[in-house]
Order: C-alpha cells, then sequence, then structure tokens
C-alpha cells in the first residue's frame, strides 16, 4: 500500500488536536472497557441470577474476541481502508456498548461482549496507525506519547469507576457511558479524516492463519482468565487449553512465515528496532501490570480501603504522566531515544523497590508517593519505543505492526494479571505458615499480645481472631513485596535489551511537505 502522493497537507491547530483526541479517546474507551466490567461481575451476575463464576464470561468473551480481531487490523485496513474501519468500529462499539448495557440475560451480555470485543481490536491498532500516518515525522513521538498515555492510565481508572458506578448507580451504566464517547470519535474521525483514506488493496484473508489465530489466541485467553479459577495445570480443562494453543500458535508462525499474505506479518521482526520495541513494551508493560493490578486489589483487600480511597492512592501517577508525555514526546527528535527508554526502566525500577519496603503501617500519603515516580516512567515509556521502530519503518507496514504490537501487549498484561494475583496467593500462604509459627501457644510475644487485647476487653476466641486477621494481613504484605522486588528486576533487566537497539536520528522538521 502506497500512500498518495496527492494526499491534502499534514493536519495543525485545532484539527490535529480534535484528531488526537478522537483517537486517542477511542483506545483509551476500549482498554479501559478491559477492567471497567471486572470489578462490577458480582453485581451483574446477581443482577441477572446467574453465579459469579458464569459471570466472569463477561470479562472472557470480550477479551478472547479483542485478542483474536487485533490481529485482523493489518489486513481489515489494507482491504477496506483505515480511516472506513475505525469510523465502523468506532459506531459499532458505541452500538455494542448500548446493547450491552440493554441486555436482560447473560447470554445476551456476553453475546454483545463479544461484539464489543469483536469490533474493539481494530479500532486500537488502525487508532494508532492513523495517528502517527497524519502527524509529521517529527511530531509522531508526540502523538504516540499521548496514545500510549492513554493505554496506561485506561487500566488504572477502570476498576475505580466500574466500582462506583456499580455503587452508586446501576451496572448498566458502566457500557452506556461508552455511548456518546464513541459517537464522537467516529464523527469528528470521519469529517477529518475521510479525505485522508489510505488506498485499498484486493488482497485475500489468509483463511488458514485466521483459523489458527482463532483457535490458538482463543485457547490462550481462555486459558489465562479461567485458570486461577480452575486451579491451572491441575485441571484437565486448562491442560487440555495448553495443548491446542501450544500447537495451534507454533502451527501459525510457520504457516506465517510462507504465507504471500499473512494475517500475522513475522517478517516485521526483520526489523531490529521493531523487536527489539516490542519486547521491552511486552516485558514493561507485564512489570507494570504487576502493581496496577496488585496495589488497588492489596489496598482494598488488606488494608480495607474503600474503591474510591484506592483510587486516590494510584491517582497521582497521572501528574508527570499528563504534565511530561507531550513535552517529552515533542521533544524526541533532541533526544537519545534508547537513553529516554532506560531512564523510563531506572523510573519504574525505583518506583517498585520503594514499594517493595511498604509495612502495613503506611500511610495513604507514603503508599502514594511512588505513584510520582511512576508517572515520570510511563512519561518515558511508549513515545520513545514506537518513534524508534517507526522511523524507518514504510507507513504501509503501521497498521501491522500495531496490531502485533497491540496483541502482544495485551497478551502480556493478560499473563501478567493471572500470574500476579496467582503468585500473589501462593507466596502469601508460604508467608503465613511461617509466621504462624510464631504466635503458636508458646511463641515469645504471644502471651504479651494476648494481653494488650484482653485488657481492651477481648476474650479468647477474639483474640485468636484478631491475631489470625493480622497475620493473614502480615503474610499478603510479604508477599506483595516480593513480587513487586520481582517487578524492579525485571525493569532493572530490560535496560539491557533497549540498548541492542540501533541509534534512530529524527533530525528537525521537515522543510518541504511531508509525506
Amino acid at each position: 500500500m502506497r500512500e498518495n502522493s496527492a494526499s491534502p497537507p499534514m493536519l495543525a491547530g485545532l484539527p490535529l488536536a480534535l484528531m488526537t483526541l478522537a483517537l486517542s479517546g477511542a483506545t483509551f474507551m476500549e482498554v479501559l472497557d478491559i477492567t471497567v466490567a471486572n470489578v462490577s461481575v458480582p453485581t451483574i451476575a446477581g443482577d441477572l441470577a446467574v453465579s459469579p463464576a458464569q459471570g466472569t464470561w463477561v470479562i472472557t468473551g470480550y477479551g478472547v474476541a479483542n485478542a483474536i480481531t487485533v490481529l485482523l487490523s493489518g489486513w481489515l485496513s489494507r482491504r477496506f481502508g483505515e480511516v472506513r474501519i475505525f469510523t465502523l468500529c468506532a459506531l459499532s462499539f458505541g452500538v455494542a456498548s448500548f446493547l450491552c448495557g440493554w441486555s436482560s440475560s447473560l447470554e445476551m451480555l456476553v453475546a454483545f461482549r463479544v461484539l464489543q470485543g469483536v469490533v474493539a481490536g481494530p479500532m486500537v491498532s488502525v487508532s494508532q496507525s492513523l495517528l502517527l500516518r497524519n502527524y509529521p515525522p517529527h511530531l509522531r513521538g508526540l502523538a504516540m506519547a499521548v496514545w500510549g498515555m492513554t493505554v496506561v492510565v485506561a487500566p488504572l481508572i477502570g476498576p475505580i469507576l466500574g466500582g462506583y458506578i456499580t455503587d452508586n448507580y446501576a451496572w448498566q451504566w458502566i457500557f452506556f457511558i461508552n455511548v456518546p464517547i464513541a459517537m464522537l470519535a467516529a464523527g469528528v474521525g470521519w469529517n477529518l479524516l475521510r479525505r485522508r483514506e489510505t488506498e485499498r488493496q484486493a488482497i485475500r484473508l489468509d483463511y488458514t492463519g485466521f483459523a489458527l489465530v482463532v483457535i490458538g489466541v482463543g485457547s490462550l485467553q481462555t486459558l489465562l482468565d479461567k485458570g486461577k479459577e480452575l486451579d491451572w495445570f491441575e485441571s484437565p480443562t486448562i491442560m487440555a487449553l495448553g495443548v491446542v494453543a501450544a500447537i495451534a500458535l507454533v502451527t501459525l508462525i510457520i504457516w506465517e512465515l510462507g504465507e504471500e499474505s499473512p494475517v500475522v506479518n513475522l517478517r516485521l521482526f526483520q526489523n531490529r528496532n521493531f523487536t527489539v520495541s516490542l519486547i521491552v513494551i511486552a516485558g514493561g508493560y507485564a512489570a507494570m501490570f504487576a502493581s496496577i493490578v496488585l496495589l488497588p486489589l492489596f489496598l482494598q483487600t488488606q488494608l480495607g480501603y474503600t474503591a474510591t480511597w484506592a483510587g486516590l492512592v494510584i491517582a497521582p501517577v497521572g501528574i508527570f504522566s499528563l504534565t511530561l508525555t507531550p513535552v517529552i514526546g515533542k521533544n524526541l527528535q533532541r533526544l537519545n531515544l534508547r537513553m529516554v527508554v532506560t531512564v523510563s526502566m531506572i523510573a519504574f525500577a525505583a518506583a517498585s523497590f520503594w514499594r517493595a519496603g511498604f509495612t502495613t503501617d503506611a500511610s495513604a500519603f507514603q503508599l502514594a508517593m511512588p505513584q510520582f515516580v511512576q508517572g515520570i516512567a510511563i512519561a518515558c515509556f511508549f513515545s520513545p519505543l514506537i518513534t524508534q521502530y517507526t522511523a524507518n519503518m514504510h507507513p504501509s507496514q503501521f497498521a501491522s505492526a500495531s496490531s502485533l504490537l497491540n496483541f502482544t501487549r495485551m497478551l502480556a498484561g493478560a499473563l501478567a494479571t493471572s500470574m500476579v494475583t496467582t503468585i500473589w496467593d501462593q507466596r502469601a500462604a508460604v508467608h503465613q505458615t511461617t509466621l504462624v509459627a510464631h504466635v503458636m501457644p508458646a511463641a515469645p510475644g504471644l502471651e504479651s499480645a494476648a494481653g494488650v487485647l484482653a485488657e481492651r476487653g477481648a476474650d479468647v476466641m477474639q483474640s485468636t481472631s484478631v491475631l489470625a486477621a493480622v497475620v493473614t494481613q502480615q503474610a499478603y504484605m510479604l508477599a506483595a513485596n516480593e513480587i513487586f522486588l520481582w517487578s524492579g528486576a525485571a525493569f532493572l533487566a530490560l535496560i539491557i535489551v533497549v540498548w541492542f537497539a540501533r541509534p534512530v536520528h529524527l533530525g528537525g522538521p521537515p522543510r518541504g511537505a511531508a509525506h
């Protein structure tokens, strides 16, 4: 696909800002919907008269459909045009969101959540590609900084927003709020970009590759979503899903390497900077998701924080990310991209190591402080990595590269979520066993602790209950500290990978018309 040499000049000023808001807003809405329903599942299940386990298909159905269709973005954009695909997907997402809120049974809700996921995958990848195409090369860093910020901030806001809406209004509104955003994104995007449509090609769909994607990704996503509930590989169902996913994905790789028009363009890995960027984004996103998932979960389940207070502790991450992201993005052409990413990894590691030293006595203010540092890390994360691999890439490859990168990012987030919650419980059980040995009847310190409780009017049963709760809380705190420590080490290890990328020299703004 070649770009039209007679295309209109690059957008600037207010039209450029509106386009950025429309495309980034659509991405924010889609990523938000991955997590916004999580905390509402028990309420939804109760309202629809099903079990919470059945209710989790509201999450799984969306995730599986999303992961599958995100890999189709490259083919769809070449076949029908990126602007058409974005507009259609945004409109369809709004309609599917309304139908989700309108659903009166679990079957209806899951069906419409699957429809949401189907149209959400291409919408995100194509929005990124359209931003890259319609920004001049020297400002692509700024475009990717804004886009990347929505990808990171949305998962933080999702559970808090979902909990607040469910508690104070009705679960249906977690879907209804998407409707005006989707309609605005589609309308603004179409009005500004319809004359800038990409060239279409009558290319056939790789049906074999697509079937392998459906089987492999569907099995893998279901495995990740249901693994903890079914006790992972102790379950025959999880074992079967793992075998099917492995066979299908290995076969997919072999098939796509020989396919002329592959669903998944593995030839992109010939670009060293793309490979490095994908590894760092996947690894960094997974390690970052450890804190995104674990911190609010620990605050609410072990320290008694409400969803609102957990949100306030997490909120400072947006202060530096919102203020620094446009500054860094706009000045990337003057910076060493590898050094900017290195700063990001160091800041991520510092925040993780800081959290690893917390105790259950930490105040909300102390718990919030590392979030400021993580905000600096986020501002330096996505934009230089995406700019690094797109600098010397032909625009015709943007959509395929974006779809593969977003699929990997989503998979990394899903894997991190499943692993973190499982490891947290397992390590907490180990620490609990160790701590219990110190509160046995003959253990030093137990008598004095029991004496303090007795002075406060507690009987033996109450004292035992209080001590058990303290042991459990401390065990989960120690387990969380270990995970934060491992996350920090992972960020430092990724610095080595960053420097395998070739240096990129962006230069200043082009003198002539952008192309």
